[in-house]
């Protein structure tokens, strides 16, 4: 049996949670594999919504495990807060026994989140837009071998580890900074969620993930931001600090290559970013603000407002190429929804030529989109439940957006309910 994967294709912000809770009922295992905290997957569940920032998108199916996995940064703090608002609304994770969590995934400590505000207000008008969670620091101590890591909470000397890390942690501070905030109360805090996650499964990921895969069971990998975001493809240096690509969850699963099955990208019918950084294809108008406000494009963790603009296929095409994308999910399709013409961009000029692939440095030199015009469609898609119901235009722009992928649509999202997804004929 494969391990699929469910992956955002642009900056984040795909749609990805509603789409993993629609699919979970067919997996006995879900499986975060990178990122952190500034993740923000919604989805509705008995009429109520819910963010998730670190627990897996399937933690609502009785019969559906999920693990955070050793490609992840765990706040101990917010997941207690998570944990605790998921039990207030009559969930209860322990009980359910429906949440393990990877010995080898790092942990965020409180000194980590003054670094990554530090470093913001350093680099002024060039920041990279964080969420100040302390994820960059984090990966930059576990790539420089100085992370705590979650099993290490059972350890004696914990404390001590932590104390030797904090402590390296406020030098730096000092040093280049010339401050440490205090701190005592976050610290307080830490220590009483790591406590509190002592009680929860700490697992050999890898071994959990591969035994499954050897018993014929069905596992997904659940992604967080988008593609576009990777720290190795993405446009950097405005990126996060993982790789949000299929092969990150090879490597924050412990799973083979040849072990990866279905690759399922989620793509909206137009495109947002969060932050700072290149945006080809973005609005900065009336029509912008308009896809924002009818979107509700504000972002899930931080409440910040996207920036939005029409949809990117070279960079589409990047991130399909990037991932083996073997299937495709089209969300928010009812944002255009009386929009009377609509746009998506199928060239860039770059640098006196035509192009159809992302360039090297779009940092330093933009490309300029080159568009197609789209007739839109007037009906509003949130009623529909059967394929007849669909639009001829939005069928139109359904057929245009596979034959420029080159990958079948195979579900359609037209509302954040799981009732509002359409699956397509393929």
């Amino acid at each position: 049996m494969a391990v699929d994967v469910l992956l955002g294709l642009q900056w984040g912000d795909e749609g990805k949670g509603k789409i993993v809770d629609v699919l979970s009922a067919g997996y006995d295992l879900i499986a975060r594999f990178q990122g952190g905290p500034n993740a923000g997957h919604t989805l509705e569940f008995d009429g109520k919504k819910f963010v998730l920032n670190t627990i897996p998108s399937g933690i609502f199916f009785e019969n559906t495990m999920n693990l955070i996995g050793n490609g992840v940064v765990i706040d101990p703090i917010t997941l207690k807060k998570e944990i605790d608002k998921l039990k207030d609304a009559g969930h209860d994770l322990l009980a359910k026994k429906n949440l393990q969590i990877a010995k080898k995934a790092h942990l965020i400590i409180p000194t980590h989140q003054l670094l990554d505000a530090a470093s913001e207000k350093k680099m002024g008008e060039g920041k990279i837009g964080s969420t100040l969670k302390g994820i960059g620091p984090t990966y930059m101590d576990k790539t420089g071998r100085n992370g705590l890591r979650i099993g290490d909470i059972t350890l004696p000397d914990f404390k001590e580890r932590y104390q030797k890390l904090a402590d390296k942690h406020t030098s730096m501070l000092q040093a280049l900074y010339g401050e440490v905030p205090d701190f005592s109360e976050r610290e307080a805090a830490f220590f009483e969620a790591i406590e509190f996650l002592k009680q929860f499964p700490l697992v050999d990921s890898e071994h959990l993930v591969n035994e499954y895969i050897k018993q014929g069971k069905k596992i997904l990998a659940e992604g967080a931001q988008g593609t576009m975001l990777d720290i190795d493809f993405g446009s950097y240096p405005f990126v996060t600090s993982s790789n949000t690509t299929t092969a990150g969850a090879c490597t924050g699963l412990g799973i083979a290559p040849n072990k990866i099955g279905d690759v399922i990208g989620i793509f909206k019918a137009y495109c947002t970013r969060v932050g700072g950084g290149p945006f080809p294809t973005e609005l900065d108008n009336e029509v912008g603000e308009e896809l924002r406000k009818i979107g509700h494009e504000f972002g899930a963790v931080s409440g910040r407002p996207r920036r939005t603009g029409w949809i990117d296929l070279p960079a589409l095409k990047y991130a399909i190429m990037l991932n083996g994308v073997t299937e495709l999910v089209m969300t928010k399709a009812d944002v255009l929804s009386g929009f009377d013409k609509i746009y998506a961009c199928t060239h860039y000029n770059y640098n006196g030529e035509e192009i159809d692939y992302m360039p090297y440095d779009i940092c330093s030199v933009m490309p300029v989109p080159v568009y197609k015009e789209i007739d839109g469609w007037n009906e509003d898609l949130t009623g529909i439940t059967e394929l007849s119901e669909i639009p001829d235009r939005l069928k139109s722009y359904i057929i245009f957006l596979e034959k420029e992928l080159e990958v079948p649509i195979k579900y359609l999202s037209v509302g954040p309910d799981r009732k509002q997804t359409l699956v397509l004929p393929v």
